[in-house]
């Protein structure tokens, strides 16, 4: 069981099962205006055509958040990392983007990241992306001043929410939330990594030991994006706290809902497939070909959701919804975000359909990138200040 809620097959099953039932209008918390694709569709475009004229696309992974305010920050590592062998510089680009998406959480309403190298200003999911990149050039996941540009388990487990809050400039006047959980995480994370040798290395062991992993599955040099994920999960779950188990087994971003047959379980594993579309350009790098990318699914986070609320894809059944915070385990969130992985495939499809390209031409995390999350952070700033999202979730700094 704990396998098969793991799986994007999964994924799309359960949310297709509460998407039926709103769609079906009986739903207590929503409703379903499927007319409203088509507009959706040409809002995204307009989107795409916007900031990718030529429809040169790129995957919707953390890679671009560390080019914030065009700076050329990918490069930038690249140089930094000369002389290793590509396995090496994949392991430290693993590195890098496991423990960024991993503190890649809601930051909350009000906080913002200053970078010293450029006089610039980020908040949200960029300023996340910024200050970790910089902590990690810095040496700060490294227990060796040697080797700065690692992640190790050593450097993870003493780590101190005073170190972590310095670098992301955190204090009582730039409050970010959740500084607490993310800490945990990457505690945790640096226990994990101990734990699982045949994942993470005897010697050292660093997240971006899964590059070896993963090229002993690979085969004929190609891998499956599932495969990408199935290693994620099961190498990961461990660190999620306060979460549904299945016999013994963490299953992380898995919720309960009443109205879903059987188990009435709702996996989503928002945080894991964005780590995995993360760490397909790394394996890109070292001339893998990926299959079965589209077998991932969107995510079901806040600016895909918001865009279907924000156009009128879905609506509220009732507005008190709409104005007091929701924990992440809550029916309206958990059918909310079930809405948004569905909704995100219907889109994708009219989409496609519109500008006349194919699935293998623009899979779903280039229409993710170039379209709904985008589009997503557009229409909130369009409609409300600040640009928050239309729903307010309470974060533990671990989930959105």
């Amino acid at each position: 069981m704990a396998d098969y809620l793991r799986s994007p097959a999964a994924i799309r099953e359960r949310c297709g099962q509460l998407f039926t039932m709103v769609v079906e209008d009986k739903s207590r918390y929503f409703s379903c205006d499927l007319t409203q694709l088509g507009r959706v569709a040409d809002y995204v475009i307009s989107v795409m055509r916007e900031d990718y004229p030529d429809r040169q696309i790129p995957f919707h992974s953390r890679w671009r958040h560390f080019e914030a305010g065009g700076v050329s920050r990918n490069s930038q590592l690249d140089e930094k990392l000369t002389g290793l062998t590509s396995v090496e510089k994949a392991v430290a680009k693993f590195d890098l983007a496991i423990v960024s998406v991993l503190l890649d959480a809601g930051a909350g309403n009000t906080w913002y990241y200053y970078e010293q190298e450029t006089g610039l200003n980020f908040r949200r999911s960029e300023g996340l992306a910024v200050a970790s990149f910089q902590m990690f050039c810095q040496g700060a996941f490294s227990s060796s001043p040697q080797q700065p540009l690692q992640v190790d388990a050593q450097k993870l487990q003493v780590l101190t929410e005073k170190e972590l809050a310095h670098g992301f400039g955190a204090n009582a006047e730039n409050p970010l939330v959740g500084i607490a959980g993310r800490l945990r995480l990457l505690q945790k994370l640096g226990q994990v990594l101990l734990s699982s040798p045949q994942m993470f290395g005897e010697q050292n062991p660093r997240p971006g030991n899964l590059v070896n992993y993963l090229l002993g599955k690979s085969c004929n040099n190609q891998l499956a994006a599932t495969t990408v994920l199935s290693a994620v999960l099961e190498g990961l779950s461990d660190i999620w706290p306060g979460r549904l188990e299945v016999a013994g087994v963490n299953l992380g971003d898995v919720w309960f809902h009443p109205d879903v047959r059987g188990d009435h379980l709702v996996p989503f594993h928002k945080l894991s497939q964005w780590l995995t579309y993360s760490l397909l350009e790394p394996l890109q790098e070292l001339g893998l070909e990926l299959t079965c990318v589209d077998g991932l699914t969107g995510l079901a986070e806040y600016r895909n959701g918001g865009l279907c609320l924000d156009l009128g894809l879905i609506s509220a059944k009732d507005s008190d919804i709409l104005l007091k915070p929701l924990g992440v385990a809550s029916e309206v969130i958990v059918e909310w975000r079930a809405l948004t992985v569905i909704l995100l495939d219907h889109i994708a499809a009219t989409v496609r359909e519109k500008l006349g390209m194919s699935a293998e031409e623009l899979p779903l995390v280039k229409i993710l990138q170039g379209g709904t999350w985008t589009a997503g952070r557009k229409i909130a700033a369009e409609l409300r200040t600040g640009g928050v999202p239309p729903i307010q979730i309470e974060s533990d700094g671990t989930v959105f």
